[in-house]
């Protein structure tokens, strides 16, 4: 159930926080083969909004992350705006950190718009990072 990882060994000089923070919740998987929910929220948490430079789990944007024993990931979430244009970039970028973690299947990202993302939503971290209190 637990792989032993060193990720200072795994991660060279040269690597940015983002891939160690991979390398770590590649390791993180349930007893059955499939990730932990919180892998797949710690993988997600290396999707950026281009924009505001936080990670989409802190902004709140992700509102609903389900995990199949075969490992497929659903995965509700939405924008700060609607009409935002940065979805299908959003979306790549959840499949990509997401290929890197043991055990998932096939990943389904799916935008929602209810309910209407809000500042509220964001974990105290991105309110402070973004001066809101």
């Amino acid at each position: 159930m637990h792989e032993e990882m060193t990720t200072n060994e795994q991660v060279s000089e040269g690597a940015n926080e983002a891939e160690a923070t991979a390398e770590v919740a590649v390791s993180a998987t349930s007893g059955e083969g499939a990730p932990s929910h919180e892998a797949v929220s710690e993988a997600l948490k290396n999707v950026y909004d281009p924009e505001l430079g936080i990670n989409i789990v802190d902004l709140g944007l992700v509102y609903d992350i389900k995990v199949a024993d075969n490992g497929d990931v659903d995965i509700e979430y939405s924008l700060t705006t609607m009409g935002c244009p940065i979805g299908p970039m959003i979306e790549d970028q959840m499949r990509q950190f997401l290929n890197a973690v043991d055990g998932v299947g096939e990943v389904r990202p799916e935008m929602v718009l209810r309910p209407p993302w809000s500042p509220e939503m964001m974990s105290d971290e991105a309110k402070a990072a973004l001066g809101i209190f």
